[in-house]
Parts: structure tokens; sequence; C-alpha cells
């Protein structure tokens, strides 16, 4: 599959045209920030609690690297939903909440997904909030700059600043600005909240279920969290307690409403990796710092009140959550579906004309899978050479 170009020149001119990169000149402030940023988001993640994005060196950092790569994450997701609202009082109207907006990631990840789409919508009003003052004026000047240059005259951005732990100021905010909305994106914020608490996806959860309750009938609520393994299994267990109280359904990326069975071991996490066409800038400060994001890693739910999903429900489906395993002739997957995670593989020889696509499978993709056969007391079920496999969603 080619990599997706999911961050246009037009939001890349906007960060340039706030005066805060130079393609030719990578500061050692700029690296200095960005190696912090980093470190915080993984081996010094008690940092988060404070508010970091009021400092100049992480908020110029943030938005040069990872803005366009967490921006990219969420269009990729967003690639997935279907169609804003085509019913309901005003068609034409994309009501749009980004919590914890920071510079507007989530926002213009928005403006990206209509464009690429072709989704022509007189009036997009989006709603950021984020406890950064500083982050959103930047999210204000860039959504200009951008709207602007696509003269999209009927966009409109409103900035809040709200601590999203605190969900009295969340339900402030949710009465103030009415709704229902259409698509509601929680991008890397859940995992920085109440990590310190006695049940932090309990308190989640109820951020979570409010915002529910001002999701539009028809609307999407997306999560997105880091491709770790204790954020992505914390998620994984707000996903669980979400469908086991009725307040949501899964629309994507699991196939099933039944209990994760990532949770079953205590060292499995499920998480997403999509190829993409990194920005130069991105590319140039991966050089610079010793990076590499020659792929995009997350984990994510698309929430439902009407019971949609990204395929129908159906036992012969499974969603491949692993990277391709070649091991001796032979090419092995895990799927997931509504009998679980289980790993499949097909043997060089017995690869046909009707299961060649098995080499095209990549994490992400959603296959159906018919024909296959497991020994007694094994866990591996092979693919027969008279067995099925098709692609039915590709990445």
């Amino acid at each position: 599959m080619n990599p997706l170009r999911l961050v246009s020149d037009v939001v890349l001119r906007a960060v340039e045209s706030v005066g805060l990169f130079r393609n030719a000149n990578v500061s050692e402030e700029l690296v200095h920030g960005l190696q912090d940023l980093s470190i915080r988001f993984t081996r010094e993640r008690n940092t988060l609690t404070e508010i970091y994005l009021d400092q100049p060196h992480l908020l110029t950092a943030y938005l040069h690297y990872y803005l366009p790569v967490n921006l990219a994450k969420i269009h990729a997701v967003l690639r997935e939903i279907p169609p804003f609202r085509e019913s309901g009082d005003d068609p034409n109207v994309l009501n749009v909440l980004d919590v914890g907006a920071g510079p507007g990631t989530a926002s213009l990840a928005v403006q990206e997904w209509l464009e690429s789409t072709g989704q022509s919508i007189p009036r997009l009003t989006v709603t950021a909030v984020d406890r950064s003052r500083k982050a959103l004026a930047l999210a204000f000047m860039l959504w200009k700059a951008v709207t602007r240059e696509r003269c999209w005259t009927g966009a409109a951005l409103h900035t809040y600043r709200v601590d999203v732990a605190r969900l009295a100021e969340v339900q402030r905010l949710t009465a103030r600005e009415g709704g229902p909305f259409d698509l509601i994106v929680i991008a890397n914020l859940l995992n920085e909240c109440f990590s310190g608490d006695r049940d932090p996806v309990g308190r989640r959860l109820k951020i979570v279920a409010h915002l529910l309750s001002v999701l539009d009938d028809e609307g999407s609520l997306l999560i997105i969290e880091p491709a770790l393994r204790e954020p992505t299994r914390a998620l994984h267990q707000l996903r669980d307690r979400l469908v086991e109280q009725g307040l949501a359904t899964i629309y994507s990326p699991c196939l099933h409403d039944a209990p994760c069975p990532a949770l079953s071991h205590p060292d499995d996490w499920c998480h997403e990796e999509r190829p993409w066409q990194a920005p130069p800038q991105v590319a140039e400060l991966d050089r610079a710092v010793g990076f590499m994001k020659d792929a995009l890693k997350f984990s994510y739910a698309v929430l439902r009140k009407d019971g949609k999903t990204i395929v129908p429900r159906a036992s012969d489906l499974v969603r491949i959550v692993s990277e391709p395993r070649p091991f001796k002739g032979e090419l092995r997957m895990f799927g997931c579906g509504e009998s679980g995670r289980r790993d499949f593989g097909r043997l060089e020889k017995e690869r046909s004309d009707s299961n060649a696509v098995w080499d095209e499978c990549q994490r992400g993709t959603i296959v159906r899978i018919e024909g296959s056969q497991r020994k007694d007391r094994a866990t591996l079920e092979r693919i027969q050479s008279k067995g099925i496999v098709e692609i039915v969603r590709s990445i």
C-alpha cells in the first residue's frame, strides 16, 4: 500500500506563517524542546499533569513535529467514519467539538478530512477547548491562516479555556455551546487525566459519558491515544465499560462488542500502525533528533449511539491486529473478531488463487477467512489451499 499524504501543504504553510518554523534552520532550542516532549510522552509521563504547552519551547516543538504527526493520525481515522450527518434539521451544518485541542490539531484534521473527501459543507463550526491559553491562541491563528487560503468563509472556530479533567467545567461549556455535536474528537488527552487516581478509567468514563450525551444521534465520538501499553490498555478498559453500560457501541476498530480479548493477558495491547508520507519538516526533525516516523502508531476507538459499524458484523470477519510474521515458509497474523483473538497462518505451499490476498494483509485490514483449520489443543489456525481469504476493507 502506498503511504498516504495526510497533511496538506496548506496546513504546513499555515505553521510557517505564524513564524515558528524555518525549514532551513532547525535550531538547537527546537531540538531540545522536541527531546523534552518525547521524554514526557514516554518515560516521564507524570509530568503531563502540568500545562506543558504553556512553556514556549515545548509549544514550539509540538507545533513543528507533533501537530502534523497527530493531525495525520486523526485524519487517518476520520477516513473510516461515515460522511457527516445527512438528515436532521440542517444537514449543511457540521458541528464539531475538539476536546483537549492544543493548537487545534484535531480542528485542522477535520478540515483536511473534509477537503480530501470532497464533502461540501456550507457551515462548519468547531468548538475547541483546552487548558492552555497559549495553545488556543495559536489554534486560532492557524485556523485563520488555513481557512483564508482555502476561502472557507463559512468555517468558524470558537476557543475556550477549559480543564477537561474537571467534569463541571465540561458540563458548563457544553450547556453554553448547546449542541448536539456531529463529531467529537478526544485526541491524546484521556491518558493525561487522572493518572494518579485510584480508578482513572472510572473518572475518564464520566467525562466520555457526558460527551456522548451531547453527541448527535448520528454522530461519531473519536478517541485517540498513544500506542504505549498502559494508555492503550486503559482505553480498552474504558471501551469495555462503555459497552457494558450501554452508553455506546463500537464503530471501529473492533468488529464485536464483546470484552476486549487483549485484556486477558497483562502484556497484550491492540494498536494501529499506518504508513504515511511524512512532511519534509517532520523528516528533517527526525534526522536532527534521531527519531523515525515512517509509520503512524496509535490506539483508538470510534463510538456511536446508532449502532452503525465500519462493516456489518459477521462471524467470519476478522481485523488484523498484528504485524505479518513470516515463519519457516509460513505467513502468520493475529486477527480479532466475534470469536476473539485468533492466530492465523498460511503455508507457502498452500498458497492458491482463493487465499493469495493473505500476502496483502497488514495491521488494520478487515478480512473474511473461510476454511481455516486448527489441530486439537493447537492455537494456530491454518488457512488451507481451498480456503478463502477476502479483503473486505483495506486501511
